[in-house]
């Protein structure tokens, strides 16, 4: 999977050194929870380098991905000036370093610096259009819809439409808010019904037109 497709490629330059200092750097081990949710929300994350996944549970112990987040995103700055605990669960999807913030200390520099104040608003505004288009999404009414979604945004782009899976299958049913057996069976009608062809992690689209369409029609 891309991490985080619709992320401002340009966050990570344009973060100020002044703010970067306040950070803290810790290292996380592949699996390690960063936080769980109901955890304090004491502070927020930057990533340096790696991979961090957030996920939510639902009211039958299933995990739900929201996002994952890459070198130059940030992670839980919205969360800390809104709330007293996290509501989400936060694990490095491999060895990551990040950059942790106290709040209190954040706090206190936005009051001295009207600028680190301007950069979180301006970071917030874009983060909003990126849940709105997240949102939009897992709106769509069906898993096919959403697997659709996911193959077409994830298109190589040449003749021949070819999406490697970067995950395994599990991983790509919580993205799509589903379990493994409803993505595999929506996998296998779509082959059968000749749109897409499934071979290992790869998936090669054999009827754009009609995948498209069926978003459209939605």
């Amino acid at each position: 999977m891309k991490v985080r497709e619709a992320k401002n490629r340009n966050e990570a330059a344009a973060v100020p050194d002044s703010l970067k200092k306040l950070g803290h750097l810790r290292p996380f081990q592949k699996g390690e929870m960063l936080f769980s949710a109901q955890d304090e929300a004491n502070g927020f994350y930057y990533v340096e380098n790696g991979e961090i996944r957030v996920y939510k549970m639902d009211e039958q112990g299933r995990e739900v991905e929201v996002v994952r987040l890459g070198p130059g995103d940030f992670l839980g700055e919205a969360i800390v000036f809104v709330s007293a605990v996290y509501p989400v669960f936060a694990q490095a999807v491999t060895n990551s370093d990040v950059l942790f913030f106290d709040k209190r200390k954040i706090d206190q520099e936005m009051a001295k610096n009207p600028g680190i104040a301007k950069y979180f608003v301006d970071l917030l505004a874009r983060k909003c259009v990126v849940l709105s288009n997240k949102i939009e999404s897992l709106g769509l009414r069906t898993v096919r819809q959403r697997l659709i979604r996911y193959i077409l945004a994830n298109c190589s782009g040449e003749k021949r439409c070819l999406v490697e899976l970067k995950i395994k299958k599990g991983e790509l049913a919580k993205i799509l808010g589903t379990i493994s057996e409803t993505l595999s069976r929506n996998l296998k009608q779509m082959q059968e019904e000749g749109l897409i062809e499934v071979e290992g992690n790869k998936i090669a689209v054999k009827d754009c037109p009609a995948l498209r369409g069926e978003l459209l029609s939605t």
